[in-house]
């Protein structure tokens, strides 16, 4: 007898009895009212996705995914400290690119190719306006390099934001990476010399130096503890 495997393609082509029946399951296996959503956010793809695929790829739930060596990878939810650090620095940036009057934007919530059947999701990057916008009515991911990059830290994403992360942002030459993790109160600044990152670690109210920010005046305190 041959094996069944399910896949988010063919579980979102089910007819609407098969997927009540599936409701029905995962709530008898006690994962709760969105039993559907979380059932089909652990289920990948049985292939390798291309890049191209990934870009159209939509299970019909709301879950957002990176893409890491053909593989989708599910991002968990954020935590609301998460969230509010993201847009306190979303703001900040956006004020200084208007104060220094550069053709840049500031995107959260937008991915960027980082290598052959690679895309991940910062949590902020600033790109050039005009590479955004040729994006406008398209999927948000963009296949040119960002000028800066943000990644907050969270306990599941230790091992990916300080390794892997680092390895693909240099890779297609991200000139300035934050790490931001409110997990160690620090923020580790990656600045691209020659190829490699070279690294500067600031906590507490010291400035964070920034080179495409040179008078940015932010420090990690004053980060962390962001009300909006």
């Amino acid at each position: 007898m041959g094996t069944f495997r399910l896949t988010l393609a063919s579980i979102s082509k089910m007819p609407g009895i098969w997927r009540d029946g599936l409701h029905c399951i995962c709530s008898t296996l006690g994962l709760g009212d969105r039993s559907l959503q979380t059932f089909m956010s652990v289920v990948t793809p049985s292939q390798p996705l291309s890049f191209e695929s990934y870009c159209s790829f939509d299970d019909g739930t709301a879950t957002r995914y990176e893409l890491v060596n053909g593989r989708l990878k599910a991002m968990n939810p954020p935590s609301i400290q998460h969230i509010v650090v993201a847009k306190f620095l979303e703001r900040a940036i956006d004020a200084e690119i208007q104060r220094l009057q550069q053709p840049w934007m500031c995107l959260r919530e937008a991915g960027v190719r980082t290598g052959f059947a690679k895309s991940r999701l910062p949590d902020l990057m600033v790109v050039a306006a005009d590479a955004a916008k040729g994006l406008w009515q398209q999927s948000a991911i963009l296949q040119v390099t960002p000028l800066w990059v943000v990644e907050i830290v969270s306990p599941s994403s230790v091992e990916e934001d300080y390794r892997y992360k680092r390895s693909e942002y240099g890779a297609i030459e991200v000139p300035e990476y934050w790490i931001v993790d409110p997990l160690e109160a620090k923020v580790t600044v990656l600045y691209l010399e020659a190829g490699f990152y070279e690294e500067a670690v600031f906590g507490g109210e010291v400035a964070i130096a920034s080179r495409l920010f040179p008078e940015l005046q932010l420090s990690v305190n004053g980060i962390l503890n962001a009300k909006s």
